[in-house]
């Protein structure tokens, strides 16, 4: 089979990766697409992913020529991370993999553009998806993401290559761009937690666009702190810290439920910058952005409604790890599937039985 990873933005790539890897291991063609007219940093870290692990890959001026080239290709697949414009006028056979699993609607909204298949996760979703697309095809089979962690292939982070102490507990700071808590969170915030390393792993869109100019500042401020790693622009790669945190804190993000999923302690930081057309008569829109499922937060975490309860939200979850144990289990089954390492095998056994 020929294969094609539609890469508009590179944190598609780590849900697409162990897909590629069993692909490649099966004998099939495999290629990722990237675009040239993403700004120049996004660009670079591309060509470094893609020299790094060898990929197959193909640059096209921008989306707008991405119809007409898969058009035109040899694919049996097409994988996408999200919506595509059009994508059921392709004759090819298109996938969708979403990139997150996370709280936010556009979860659901994508598949109003129907593919071939959306390989889903957990029955939750399962069942919500086909009650809103009924004559779509969902397919469940687990989060590709976590394979590697599940499976036990992922490359180990050394905690002393990142400038930290390995005899510390280890804290991942993991916010989404928007709505985020980065700037709720005071300035000297590293300081008040000596006794951790603490790893900050922001969304591509805080490192990148302009609007997001303020969360660079506190990024920044944060990075001359001893016992702090900020994830740069090439670390694009959430797994590899999840992996290695002993408490992850985070907000609207779909690394609370990937976090979860490892059976590790999360804090829930439910309070947010927003903007003003987000605030009062507008706070309608920040209910139509975040989805129902953030309501299954209360049953994960520990939650903080404000940055000044977080000290001690954060000291009872290293003190009490287990707690949420008996629930968590099940809420992750229904929203994330099987957490066997297996994910992507189901992925590619379906894919080359309906070629």
């Amino acid at each position: 089979m020929q294969l094609y990873f539609d890469v508009l933005h590179l944190y598609y790539i780590p849900q697409y990766v162990p897909v590629l890897q069993e692909l490649l291991s099966k004998g099939h063609k495999v290629s990722m697409v990237f675009y040239k007219n993403q700004d120049r940093r996004s660009v670079d870290v591309s060509h470094s992913f893609i020299n790094k692990n060898s990929i197959n890959a193909i640059w096209l001026a921008s989306s707008d020529d991405a119809f007409n080239f898969y058009q035109n290709s040899n694919a049996d697949w097409i994988v996408f991370g999200n919506s595509f414009e059009k994508v059921e006028l392709l004759n090819k056979k298109t996938v969708l993999m979403q990139h997150g699993i996370g709280p936010k609607q556009c979860y659901y909204d994508v598949s109003q553009n129907k593919t071939t298949v959306r390989f889903v996760e957990g029955e939750h979703r399962l069942a919500r998806l086909k009650s809103l697309y009924p004559h779509s095809n969902f397919i469940d089979v687990g989060y590709a993401k976590l394979d590697p962690i599940f499976n036990q292939t992922l490359e180990k982070l050394d905690l002393s290559d990142l400038g930290l102490d390995p005899c510390k507990k280890t804290l991942l700071y993991a916010p989404t761009f928007y709505p985020s808590s980065i700037e709720c969170f005071s300035d000297d915030f590293p300081s008040h937690y000596r006794d951790f390393n603490i790893i900050i792993k922001p969304h591509h869109f805080s490192l990148f666009k302009q609007r997001y100019k303020k969360q660079r500042l506190k990024l920044e401020q944060w990075a001359t702190f001893n016992n702090v790693y900020v994830a740069s622009e090439y670390d694009f790669d959430l797994t590899p810290f999840l992996d290695i945190a002993d408490i992850m804190i985070s907000d609207a993000s779909s690394a609370i439920f990937e976090f979860a999923a490892l059976g590790k302690p999360v804090v829930w930081c439910d309070f947010y910058k927003l903007r003003w057309s987000y605030k009062g008569i507008f706070s309608f829109r920040l209910k139509a952005r975040l989805d129902d499922d953030i309501e299954y937060f209360h049953q994960l975490c520990n939650r903080a409604s404000c940055y000044e309860e977080l000290q001690s939200i954060i000291g009872f979850a290293e003190q009490q790890p287990a707690e949420f144990v008996e629930l968590r289990e099940n809420i992750i089954y229904k929203l994330a599937g099987k957490t066997d390492g297996h994910s992507a095998k189901r992925i590619v056994s379906y894919l080359e039985e309906h070629k």
